[in-house]
């Protein structure tokens, strides 16, 4: 298979998917015609169908089907296709041999199975693999049927069909529109407008998001973490440049004569210990030479 038509595939049952619910494995309901052109091609059928659908797969054969290969077994080539069939799992469809001798034909035997109450609905999510052109173009009409058939040993994948495609396009406009629906708010009624205009106001039951504001292409700045960070000069020359009150110029007075009462303070008291110093070393001295002689002969001249 080519890379481009194995793409489509995968996004068709990606869409199947989606909007119909489709899973894995998929149930692929299989007809005669189909198992005997796999077995005359020599194609590996649940390998095949597992390639197209891009999953695993579970083959499903109705009775009528399997009865008319057993009806077919004398011919040339039928007894594989038989075998191939016992492998695939049975899928009842209501059609005894009691009541049915004979099988009823593919495309009656598909519809009931596919579309047991006619109502145009794939209720069971089958696959259909067929051969007829007949059964493919009656089942065009139901909704949500992938249709498989083999052409030149190539298995192809039908596109989906147009009611498909129309259910398909309705889902997705109403999730579209479900989208918009809390952004444009409720409705309010007649009786919501009277309680506001008395002034009793009730909460709306979608409030309005704010929208962020939009970025306005232009030239960006320099990288923050690049550029040298500014000295922090500005407060200094604030307080520099205040005008200065009367009380701040009486502060600055006082704290301007303050050290200049107190210098002399402090020489007055180093020339006190100078002199105090001065006047215990003469107190030394004369105790250690003893008094002056004037002073002892004007004492003698006294004592005479």
């Amino acid at each position: 298979m080519r890379g481009k038509r194995s793409k489509q595939y995968r996004k068709l049952m990606d869409q199947y998917a989606m909007t119909f619910g489709f899973r894995e494995p998929y149930q692929v309901l299989v007809d005669a015609e189909m198992v005997q052109d796999a077995c005359r091609f020599k194609m590996d059928l649940a390998a095949g169908l597992e390639r197209t659908v891009h999953g695993k797969v579970k083959p499903m054969i109705t009775q009528c089907e399997i009865r008319k290969l057993y009806g077919k077994k004398s011919e040339a080539g039928v007894y594989e296709a038989i075998e191939l069939a016992k492998s695939f799992e049975r899928r009842r469809c209501g059609h005894h041999p009691d009541e049915f001798p004979e099988p009823l034909s593919t495309k009656e035997c598909m519809s009931t199975v596919v579309d047991p109450k006619q109502n145009g609905e794939n209720k069971h999510r089958y696959v259909v693999a067929s051969q007829g052109q007949d059964v493919r173009r009656m089942l065009r009409g139901v909704k949500a049927v992938p249709l498989i058939y083999i052409k030149r040993s190539v298995m192809i994948m039908e596109p989906m069909a147009d009611e498909s495609a129309q259910v398909r396009a309705r889902e997705e406009r109403a999730k579209f529109r479900a989208e918009l629906k809390p952004q444009l708010g409720k409705r309010k009624r007649d009786g919501e407008g009277d309680d506001q205009e008395k002034g009793t106001d009730k909460p709306t039951a979608v409030e309005s998001v704010p929208k962020k504001p939009k970025k306005t292409p232009g030239a960006k700045g320099p990288n923050p973490l690049s550029v040298k960070k500014a000295k922090k000069k500005v407060t200094e020359n604030k307080e520099n440049n205040k005008p200065k009150t009367e009380e701040s110029v009486v502060e600055d007075a006082t704290a301007n004569e303050e050290p200049a009462e107190a210098a002399p303070k402090k020489a007055i008291k180093k020339r006190r210990g100078k002199r105090k110093a001065q006047r215990d070393g003469d107190k030394d001295a004369t105790a250690e030479t003893g008094p002056e002689p004037a002073a002892a002969a004007a004492d003698g001249g006294d004592e005479d």
